[in-house]
């Protein structure tokens, strides 16, 4: 299995033996955790400006949201992160 840590550029993948976590921290109160797949959410725009990822940290419950450019989107489906893929309104 792969761990995806949060860095300043984004995951990165780390080995572990049997479940896929990943690292991130708040920018709200600077804690640092580990998160399952199923605390994050994807949500792929049109655009870089609206293709984020999002978690609320466990330490202070703030919800946070991050940009996500094209390997933080592969590693994060890879790992089994919930996606949403965000449609514009036809006119």
């Amino acid at each position: 299995m792969t761990v995806i840590s949060s860095t300043q550029t984004g995951p990165v993948p780390v080995p572990v033996a049997d479940a896929v976590r990943f690292r991130a921290a708040c920018p709200d109160c600077r804690e640092r955790f580990e998160l399952m797949a199923g605390a994050l959410r994807l949500a792929i725009g049109a655009s870089r400006r609206t293709t984020f990822y999002s978690f609320t940290c466990p330490a202070c419950g703030s919800a946070v949201r991050k940009p996500a450019g094209e390997r933080i989107v592969e590693l994060l489906t890879g790992g089994g992160v919930r996606t949403l893929r965000l449609h514009t309104a036809l006119r």
